[in-house]
């Protein structure tokens, strides 16, 4: 059992970001929606939403508009190819989504998302720290990351 699970808190779209995370991602489902008790006064309405993203739990929770998100959470996803990379990024920053800088953006709700290539830290990691400068410098004037572009700098191209 997961001890520490990421909560989301939504205004009233925990149901619409969850369903979009899970199309998105491999090893996703909706396990559980929680609504409302009889006799309350949003009785019926969406609570709570339980759901796995490649095999992580997660919850989301429709908790009203007082709690906007920052930059200062946000989560990772490693990406093993450009087309993994630009298929995170076009649904993320559709629809009211925005992107930062250095492979973060933020989707139509404000969760902050880094869309990474797992490329990214081995060209980091270089021994040759020209390499790893030259990885560090492009990456910093990327807003969506370019796993070629980053390769090409590194290469000194």
């Amino acid at each position: 059992m997961q001890r520490i699970v990421p909560f989301l808190w939504f205004d009233d779209q925990a149901e619409e970001a969850v369903r979009l995370y899970v199309d998105l991602f491999p090893d996703a489902r909706i396990d559980s929606i929680q609504r409302w008790p009889e006799g309350t006064p949003d009785a019926g309405k969406v609570l709570v939403v339980e759901f796995t993203l490649m095999g992580q739990s997660w919850r989301a929770m429709n908790g009203g508009p007082d709690h906007p998100y920052t930059d200062a959470v946000s989560f990772q996803a490693d990406c093993d190819t450009q087309e993994e990379i630009d298929r995170l990024w076009d649904a993320f920053t559709s629809e009211g989504g925005r992107e930062i800088a250095c492979g973060w953006c933020a989707d139509r709700w404000g969760v902050t998302w880094q869309v990474t290539p797992v490329r990214l830290p081995e060209l980091l990691a270089d021994p040759d720290p020209g390499r790893a400068s030259r990885t560090m410098v492009a990456m910093q004037g990327m807003i969506k990351l370019d796993i070629a572009a980053l390769e090409a700098a590194a290469d000194g191209h």
